[in-house]
């Protein structure tokens, strides 16, 4: 009996428990379905904790033993545990014990047409298929049939009872053997048969759910292969896709449509990658061959094996079944979301390791002059900011090359992109001649468009025989500007071949003063509009793209294609553009449309033309001449596009390289089309890319850069495109190029593309491409055009690397204020920043980042000489030229991410991280510690700028390890710099940042400097390929401006930083600097093993997306915004030391 104090639902469980009085219990059982089903799931739980789920099993067995059973108690009985099933973690294998299945399965079989009695049993049935074991047990009973019996063609009777057996056959389904079952007795057939009655005859949309629970079966039923094989047999992809067309129109079949689609893409046969080898195109023999890892593995496949796809044509049972959605993915995680972080103390512990004797580091002594340098031989008089002059030439945007109206009839043809060899090739002795022979016919140009439009269809390479003295400029106009004849198209020259600047030379002007009119005061009003929009502090220093300068750096340039073509884009240069770029909004169901005409392909397969227009693999392929094809190419500097095969006329698919010596890695791409024409819409789907997620989904659009466009004053990339989105395809990927795991797939980015121009010539990329090329040609041009007397430049080779190119180290700082001892020990005694980037090669916005750190610390302004006087700054700026040069995404020629070797670093096969690493290595070892260590990334899944650090103490914290955090003492002044950072920098997020540090992260630079080189501010910088989703850019695609701004703003920071630990050190205590104690104390969503946020991801769209449930990969996380959107005035910069470290305290 129940004992004093006892609840009301106690009282209620405990009587019916000891009653044997029939009203009694059927009283109570009213009054249980009456309260179960008002109060939701808070009293079901209460009745599951009070053992309800027992009694009510047990009362059901009593009852089943009367002969026959009473017919109003188990409607009852089965009414109560339906409701309460669910919230009873352990309801299934209760019921399996008491013998309750085949109790309800029986009633079921002898009662299905008896409504009142057999609804409630088979929602009891539905709870009980759940469970596994339930499934499978009630399967071998015969329950998949007798759900057949239940279910049938259109009627308007009984459609709850339809409805709830439909649900209780798409739980029984998710049972392999059920779903075998089903298959072995045609009931795929049957399911798509009811399904197209029930489409036909609804025609108010009344019975939605059923027609969803006939897509739910069928769902279940294909998660097997025989399941699938079965749906294709019976014409299911046909039947699904019609009646989905057909159910568009009206937005509440959304959810028919969403489900359609996605079991047409899960039982659309997985192709083969139409490709050779999923190897790269090009190959480079390694000096040493790896022992293990996937290099390793890539060398010992034998020849004869096809690492394109496996032996199985088809996904594995058990991978498919991983990829559906799983309900309780929350519980999943829970199992392995802190498995990668770091919880040995030991190990979090930094211990300065030497790893290499003095001796040997004595071989970085060279690249550390200013540590000995007694200045005996410089001219040290003035600290007076001595104006940049660069031979002449004023600052001002990048001018493109381009004609006047003084151009008259030229000889030789122009033609896009450009030829390196010394040696002509035989086409383009033929496009000599042909430019020859037509100087009679050549034109002058009389307005904007007709000269620009027969530029653009004459462009086909540029020549770089022609030395830069043959290239005519006008002195007046102070930059360099590049002849450019005007003359039509030779029809008998192919696209990589002819030649630029034949025949005589002819002078320019200045690009405002061609005679343009139309164009006049666009340019004025968009330069003016430039300097408007930019709030960067930028340097006043020169122009640092000079197109004459750049060929000259790509002739010495070594690429393992051996390269002999310039890409536009990088001979003409980028400005940015004058204009806002905004994260694009999504289209409501884009995904599902571009599902749906992916379907179509396999539907209509007549419609498809199906042909190669692009082959890297085939050196002897022959470009389409048809003049509605367009033409693609991608044979240039950092180019990344192996092939391209026209699906429909204004359709193509394109497939990306690997990354040399690998089998995978595709996501940066690079590449020219021309031929198009205006006013058509181009779809271009880039098919074998291999993330689960990406920023396509979430705003980001791919950039363009059209030569019609630079040569009409708008040098610039912009973001272009529309119906983005990114999507798991139908093409499969071998176990050998998912590292081992079988049944993945591919994924697709696709994007449509309406050109402006006719025959223009654009370019697409995944990001602002930055080359090796146009890195050396920045930094020639920074050291011609710094002053000796101020600035104290150096640029050194830090090493070769596989490919024989060099690597650039630079150093940047102050000249001393004279030769006097005092000055020398100053200069000497500076503390080092350390600063690297470009160790991935798809992540180009780190260079631009990169850039901007670069101009200001070589700038005139008071605060980048104060932040030279107080610091020497050791800079490697491109940390992968190979990888660069040769279009990878992430990998050096070693086939490697370089950025996973810092711990034991190869000499002979990742020479740049050898000699970075020796380079710290020998400042640890002469006492000289950089203050700061910062690596510069792109990030291609989170919005902002952030920053990665190392921390003992929240690294700990996360791990919720039974050690308090408390107990660790910790200087926490490597947030300091982060949190500078997120005052003043607009697009930087404090709240995106993290300290922790994960076992996967123990060999990259950050980790590795932290621990064994013992630089506590050693960081990541991650810049995104987005855009921001906070601050005064927020809302906004992310371009060149704000990255080079924040390469800006990473100096003042480090300017700020000094004020800060200098007063630190003499003023105030050391827990000050212990700025975000809060966040700590904060609770934190560890979203994956590799992400700790603060706030969920982005928000969902309202269509079903199915991007991928086969990844742990690292989720996109939108944060907080950061409301630290603090620009500083010219007031703070005059403010005191002891003023700033108050204003930041605070």
């Amino acid at each position: 009996m129940t004992t004093k104090g006892s609840t009301g639902l106690e009282v209620l469980l405990s009587t019916l428990e000891n009653t044997k009085d029939l009203q009694t219990i059927l009283n109570i059982l009213s009054i249980l379905v009456e309260l179960v089903s008002s109060g939701g799931g808070r009293r079901a739980s209460f009745l599951v904790a009070k053992g309800g789920s027992q009694i009510l099993l047990q009362l059901l067995m009593n009852a089943s033993k009367d002969s026959p059973p009473h017919e109003e108690l188990m409607v009852q009985t089965h009414c109560v545990l339906a409701k309460i099933g669910p919230k009873d973690k352990k309801f299934g294998v209760k019921a399996r014990v008491n013998g309750a299945l085949n109790v309800t399965l029986n009633l079921v079989k002898q009662h299905f047409q008896n409504y009142r009695l057999a609804f409630p049993c088979l929602q009891l049935l539905r709870v009980y298929s759940t469970n596994s074991v339930n499934a499978v047990s009630l399967g071998k009973n015969g329950v998949v049939e007798l759900m057949f019996k239940i279910i049938g063609p259109f009627s308007k009777k009984n459609s709850g009872l339809m409805k709830v057996a439909l649900d209780t056959l798409a739980a029984l389904l998710k049972s392999k053997t059920n779903a075998r079952r089903a298959v072995d007795r045609g009931y795929v057939q049957v399911l798509l048969t009811i399904y197209v009655d029930w489409h036909r005859h609804d025609n108010r949309h009344r019975n939605m759910l059923i027609r969803k629970g006939i897509l739910q079966s069928l769902k279940s039923v294909t998660n097997i292969k025989l399941g699938r094989k079965a749906f294709i047999d019976a014409n299911g992809m046909k039947i699904l896709y019609n009646t989905s067309q057909e159910c568009l129109a009206v937005r509440t079949l959304d959810p028919l449509v969403n489900t359609s689609s996605l079991i047409m893409r899960k039982c659309f046969p997985k192709n083969r990658l139409p490709l050779p080898t999923i190897k790269s195109s090009f190959h480079f023999e390694l000096p040493v061959i790896p022992v293990t890892g996937p290099v390793a593995q890539l060398y010992s496949l034998p020849p004869e094996v096809d690492d394109v796809v496996d032996e199985s044509d088809d996904n594995d049972d058990a991978d498919l079944e991983a990829e559906n959605e799983v309900e309780n993915e929350d519980d999943l995680d829970q199992s392995f979301k802190n498995d990668d972080i770091e919880t040995d103390i030991n190990k979090l512990k930094p211990q300065q390791v030497p790893g290499r004797t003095v001796e040997e580091l004595k071989m970085y002594e060279h690249l550390f002059p200013e540590l000995v340098d007694d200045f005996q031989d410089y001219e040290l008089i003035s600290k007076e900011p001595k104006p940049l002059v660069f031979e002449g030439k004023v600052r001002g945007p990048i001018v493109v090359p381009t004609a006047g109206e003084e151009a008259s009839g030229n000889s030789g043809s122009v033609k896009k992109g450009a030829v390196l060899k010394e040696k002509m090739s035989p086409k383009g002795e033929e496009a000599k001649e042909d430019g020859k022979g037509s100087g009679g016919q050549n034109r002058t140009a009389s307005s904007a468009h007709s000269f620009s439009s027969d530029i653009v269809k004459a462009l086909d390479r540029i020549t770089l025989q022609n030395s830069p003295s043959q290239v005519g400029t006008r002195k007046d106009c102070g930059l360099p500007l590049t002849v450019l004849s005007c003359t039509k198209a030779c029809p008998q020259v192919a696209t990589c071949g002819s030649t630029l600047f034949e025949g005589r030379t002819v002078q320019l002007g200045k690009l405002c003063c061609t005679g343009v009119e139309t164009e006049d005061d666009e340019d004025s009003e968009s330069n003016s509009s430039v300097e408007q929009a930019s709030s960067v502090e930028v340097p006043d220093g020169p122009t640092l793209h000079d197109p004459d300068l750049y060929i000259e750096i790509v002739k010495s340039t070594k690429s393992v294609p051996e390269y002999s073509e310039v890409a536009y884009p990088d001979y003409f240069g980028h400005i940015p553009p004058p204009f806002k770029e905004p994260i694009l909004e999504r289209p409501y169901g884009v995904q599902r449309t571009k599902i749906a005409q992916d379907i179509e392909r396999l539907i209509h397969q007549c419609d498809i033309i199906d042909r190669v227009v692009y082959d890297l693999d085939n050196p002897n392929y022959a470009t389409p001449e048809e003049g509605d094809i367009l033409k693609f190419n991608s044979k240039f500097e950092s180019g990344n596009l192996r092939k391209v095969i026209q699906i429909r006329k204004n359709e193509y698919d394109l497939i990306l390289n690997s990354d040399i010596n690998s089998n995978h890695y595709h996501q940066w791409f690079y590449f020219e089309v021309s031929g198009m024409r205006p006013g058509v819409a181009y779809r271009f789907n880039i098919i074998n890319c291999e993330k689960s997620n990406s920023q396509f989904n979430y705003g980001m659009q791919p950039l363009m850069y059209s030569v019609q466009e630079a040569l009409n004053a708008r040098p610039w990339w912009i973001r272009m495109g529309t119906d983005i989105c990114y999507y798991k395809n139908h093409f499969s990927r071998s176990s050998v190029a998912a590292g081992g795991q079988k049944g993945k797939s591919y994924y697709t980015i696709t994007f449509t593309v309406n050109f402006p121009h006719k025959d223009d010539v654009c370019y697409f990329a995944y990001h602002y491409p930055y080359t090796y090329s146009t890195l050396q040609m920045h930094l020639q041009k920074l050291e011609s055009a710094h002053n000796p007397q101020q600035i104290y430049f150096r640029k050194d080779v830090l090493c070769e690397t596989l490919s024989g190119n060099s690597c650039p180290l630079v150093t940047i700082t102050a000249m001393p204020e004279s030769n006097y001892y005092e000055h020398i020990c100053q200069f000497r005694n500076r503390p080092y920043i350390f600063l690297s980037a470009r160790v991935h090669p798809g992540e180009t916005n780190a260079s631009w980042v990169m850039k901007g750190t670069l101009e200001y610390l070589m700038g005139n302004s008071p605060t980048a000489q104060s932040l030279r006087e107080s610091y020497i700054f050791k800079i490697v700026p491109m940390l992968n030229p190979d990888g660069v040069i040769n279009g990878n995404h992430r990998c050096s020629l070693s086939g490697e991410d370089l950025n996973r070797q810092w711990q034991s670093p190869n000499p002979d096969l990742h020479p740049t991280i050898y000699h970075a690493k020796g380079l710290l290595q020998y400042l640890a070892a002469v006492k000289r510690l950089p203050l700061v260590y910062c690596d510069y990334h792109g990030h291609s899944r989170k919005k902002n700028v952030f920053m990665y650090g190392c921390s003992i103490k929240e690294t700990v914290w996360h791990t919720h390890d039974n050690s308090a955090p408390c107990d660790i003492v910790e200087d926490m002044g490597y947030r300091t710099l982060p949190k500078i950072l997120s005052h003043i920098a607009p697009a930087f997020c404090m709240s995106s940042c993290s300290f922790v540090v994960e076992k996967s992260k123990e060999s990259t630079a950050r980790v590795v400097v932290w621990r064994e080189i013992g630089v506590q501010r050693s960081y990541t910088m991650e810049s995104t390929l987005c855009g921001c989703d906070q601050g005064r850019y927020k809302g906004l695609q992310i371009g060149t401006r704000e990255l080079e701004e924040m390469g800006a703003k990473f100096c003042v920071g480090l300017m700020r930083l000094k004020r800060l630990t200098s007063s630190l050190e003499y003023n105030l205590p050391s827990q000050m600097l212990d700025f975000e104690n809060d966040l700590m104390e904060s609770t934190c969503k560890v979203t994956s093993p590799t992400t700790y946020v603060l706030d969920e991801d982005e928000p969902r769209f309202l269509e079903e997306v199915d991007y991928s449930a086969e990844s742990n990969d690292e989720l996109e996380v939108e944060l907080a915004e950061n409301t630290g959107d603090y620009e500083p005035s010219a007031q703070e910069e005059a403010l005191s030391d002891s003023e700033v470290s108050r204003a930041h305290m605070s």
